[in-house]
């Protein structure tokens, strides 16, 4: 098994080595798998300790010397144990907006750099508090789901919602939503 799983990762050798400490969401992973090769502990026979659902330490091995990358969602984390199997990393990615997953003061001590998503999303989940906002006090999606099922005709007009205060919303043109 430890050759297929060799001939997978050697399909594009001259690309830099990502190491995805779980399945990526989404399109990600193909994204990645443009411009890296990545290592998937996952699709492999010992590669994940069933334990603890964390790559192997057989996997880690196998690769230790490859690895300068690796990209972590919340769920999975960066330990110690981890850093101390990859010795040559350089660099630890996550996708989201905290990093208590990642042990910072390991990585700050042998030099291991890390990049998160910071605030980027911000006005994203932002607007998307909005939307739900008003979906839900407007009753937008009840609506919609009350007439789609043919219950307008038997039982009439669908009740409305509330309007939304906006003095609830903005004070001195600041959002008042959390994470904004």
């Amino acid at each position: 098994m430890a050759e297929e799983e060799q001939a997978k990762t050697d399909c594009s050798p001259h690309l830099p080595v990502i190491l995805l400490l779980q399945p990526p969401t989404g399109s990600l992973g193909e994204q990645l798998s443009r411009r890296f090769r990545l290592l998937k502990p996952w699709e492999a026979e010992d590669g994940v300790d069933e334990a603890s659902g964390e790559p192997s330490d057989a996997f880690l091995a196998r690769h230790a010397d490859a690895v300068r990358s690796a990209v972590c969602f919340p769920g999975c984390g960066v330990s110690a144990r981890l850093l101390a199997l990859l010795p040559r990393l350089e660099c630890v990615v996550t996708p989201s907006m905290g990093v208590n997953h990642i042990d910072m003061a390991e990585c700050q001590r042998r030099g291991v750099a890390v990049a998160n998503a910071g605030a980027v999303f911000c006005a994203d989940t932002a607007d998307y508090a909005v939307g739900l906002l008003i979906d839900v006090l407007r009753r937008v999606s009840a609506a919609d789901r009350y007439v789609r099922s043919g219950r307008w005709p038997q039982q009439g007009k669908f009740p409305l919602g509330s309007k939304v205060d906006p003095h609830l919303l903005f004070v001195s043109r600041s959002p008042n939503i959390i994470g904004a």
